[in-house]
């Protein structure tokens, strides 16, 4: 395993570099260890009237604006209504099998979805949001424009590099966009509470993996090595950039969205 994932059969995530089994029809990943549990036949996966289990962000995107999957805004808001004193945050992690459950039932749920007020650690929050973030099918700025972004992070002067970023931004997918910068003005309010001590380069290293991640679904060991500190790069320039400029992504329709 190169990307961690979950098993198919008992849920909990296959780390990197263990040995699994994956099913050439129906591609079920598994533990070896799982292999006696799992059914005899390939099953097609049920269709659910909620959200898919997995797809690209569109999939969970509201039809009309703004376009900011509901499970994003509420982490988002929960995180920003009783997290901002928490030391580390999205650095700490949560509890492994509550984020697993909680990121299950928001899922289940769809677009009406149970309060997290009833989450006792805000750190579970947190690794929901991260979860569902790195579970997508392409990261945030998708496959076809991962390039795009790490050559914009790349270019040394400032300026320059940060009018190359507002252009790809611009040709990200709406969804896709508007998550984006939704997710930058949070980022950039944790970065400037005192009590988090979470600054712009501990958030991009968080981050880079899960908003940036590779080019396609399956990078080559050496092409992790070589993205993950361009990840971080890319991360740290879009946190640079003004939140006016996020603002005005996230437009009118949305301020009912970010909290204050």
């Amino acid at each position: 395993v190169i990307r961690p994932e979950p098993c198919g059969v008992c849920g909990s995530r296959i780390r990197f570099g263990k040995t699994a089994i994956k099913c050439c029809q129906c591609q079920l990943l598994l533990h070896t260890k799982c292999r006696q549990q799992c059914p005899s036949l390939c099953v097609p996966r049920p269709h659910h009237h909620a959200w898919p289990r997995e797809g690209v962000l569109a999939d969970f995107a509201p039809s009309t604006p703004p376009l900011v999957p509901t499970l994003v805004v509420q982490c988002v808001t929960e995180v920003e209504t009783r997290g901002l004193t928490e030391t580390g945050l999205y650095r700490v992690p949560g509890a492994e099998q509550l984020v697993r459950e909680w990121k299950r039932k928001l899922l289940r749920a769809g677009g009406v979805l149970p309060a997290l007020s009833s989450v006792t650690d805000i750190h579970v929050v947190c690794g929901v949001l991260k979860d569902f973030l790195r579970g997508l099918k392409e990261p945030l700025v998708t496959f076809s424009l991962h390039p795009a972004f790490l050559r914009a992070a790349d270019i040394p002067d400032d300026a320059a590099s940060d009018t190359a970023l507002r252009h790809v931004v611009s040709k990200l997918p709406p969804a896709n966009r508007d998550t984006l910068a939704f997710l930058m003005l949070h980022l950039l309010r944790v970065s400037h509470s005192p009590d988090c001590k979470m600054d712009v380069l501990n958030l991009s290293r968080v981050f880079g993996p899960t908003l940036v991640g590779h080019s396609s679904a399956n990078p080559t060991p050496l092409a992790i090595m070589e993205d993950t500190p361009r990840q971080c790069k890319v991360v740290a320039r879009l946190l640079s950039l003004p939140p006016s400029f996020w603002r005005g992504f996230v437009g009118t329709e949305q301020e009912n969205l970010v909290p204050v």
